[in-house]
């Protein structure tokens, strides 16, 4: 996709992107609570299993936002069988591009979301080709971002919070000592929000993750993501 951005707005906007995911932990264990309404949540999940890590997080994190107040928008790709696959005719390169039935729908599903969970496992450090697919798909112009205009392509979901929950084979120490951590989140991340205008609060990867893994395990993990869409429901509420 084609965009048109001036080299030192782009630069601050990644890095102001980066300091977020920073910062976001520090917001998410800050006891203050907003009294407002409760926000409206896409938790957006990719996995080919049903009966999967990454499945039963996104159900926990599902469960405990609705349980403190939130809507909720669950939008299961595999499930979905949503085609991760961008057509010639959608590029926004060219005059006349389209917007297929399956993207107008998924935009309508996520008409007024105030903050986008994702879950997915990192596949070769990387997000899962249906997740890229969805974002590509769904949050290209019109919907993430405006169409080419005198300053560059303009961000759209300015005010709508991110946060990701990821798992890997590898422990996450090996993840984070290799450079792929901080390569994911500047190239995913950081880039997928400097374009959106969303803001990042937080990206949590579960290292270690495998087939075998003991069922205490498991729902020690989703108890800790319950417990933080919790906090993100407190302290982020609608005005």
């Amino acid at each position: 996709m084609a965009f048109s951005l001036d080299c030192q707005a782009w630069d601050g906007a990644i890095a102001l992107a980066l300091s977020q995911i920073k910062a976001a932990r520090l917001r998410l264990d800050d006891d203050h609570s907003m009294q407002m309404s409760a926000p409206l949540i896409a938790v957006l999940v990719a996995h080919p299993r049903r009966r999967s890590f990454t499945v039963a997080m996104a159900r926990a994190f599902a469960d405990a936002a609705r349980k403190a107040g939130a809507g909720v928008v669950e939008r299961d790709l595999y499930r979905l069988r949503f085609d991760p696959r961008l057509r010639a005719g959608e590029m926004p390169d060219h005059l006349g591009a389209t917007v297929r039935p399956d993207v107008e729908r998924e935009r309508a599903a996520l008409a007024g979301v105030d903050i986008f969970a994702f879950f997915y496992p990192l596949w070769f450090n990387a997000t899962p080709a249906i997740m890229k697919g969805y974002v590509d798909r769904v949050f290209g112009m019109d919907f993430g971002y405006s169409a080419r205009r005198q300053g560059g392509n303009q961000p759209l979901l300015g005010g709508r919070k991110m946060v990701t929950f990821t798992s890997s084979g590898a422990p996450q120490d090996w993840v984070e000592q290799t450079g792929a951590w901080d390569s994911m989140q500047k190239h995913f991340d950081a880039h997928f929000a400097a374009v959106t205008g969303m803001e990042i609060i937080g990206h949590h990867n579960v290292g270690g993750v495998s087939g075998g893994m003991r069922k205490d395990v498991v729902d020690r993990h989703c108890a800790a993501v319950a417990a933080r869409a919790g906090r993100i429901v407190s302290l982020y509420r609608r005005d």
